[in-house]
């Protein structure tokens, strides 16, 4: 994990996945209350090789029109974020949820 700071000054750690996907959490600039981003950064779609004009196999990059949006990242509060490592606490300890 890698801590360091946007160009706006908020606190962001970037971080792979098991898959080697980059990840990232960051404080939130929302102003009315404490907030975080996190998840992956990039949605990265995919569409099956054989249902594009080139045709082939496996998954393959898809470009998404710019005029669509993608999510990739959850804004959570700090009640929801606390909610969560609660989760993540008892799979820590037990390896299931």
């Amino acid at each position: 994990m890698e801590k360091s700071v946007t160009n706006r000054g908020f606190t962001i750690i970037s971080f792979t996945d098991l898959y080697g996907v980059k990840c990232s959490l960051q404080k939130s600039s929302l102003a009315t209350e404490d907030a975080i981003w996190l998840g992956v950064d990039d949605a990265d779609p995919k569409i099956m090789a054989s249902k594009t004009p080139q045709g082939g196999t496996g998954w393959v990059r898809y470009d998404i029109p710019d005029d669509v949006m993608l999510y990739t990242r959850m804004h959570l509060t700090r009640k929801q974020a606390k909610e969560l490592v609660n989760a993540l606490n008892v799979f820590i300890e037990t390896g299931d949820l």
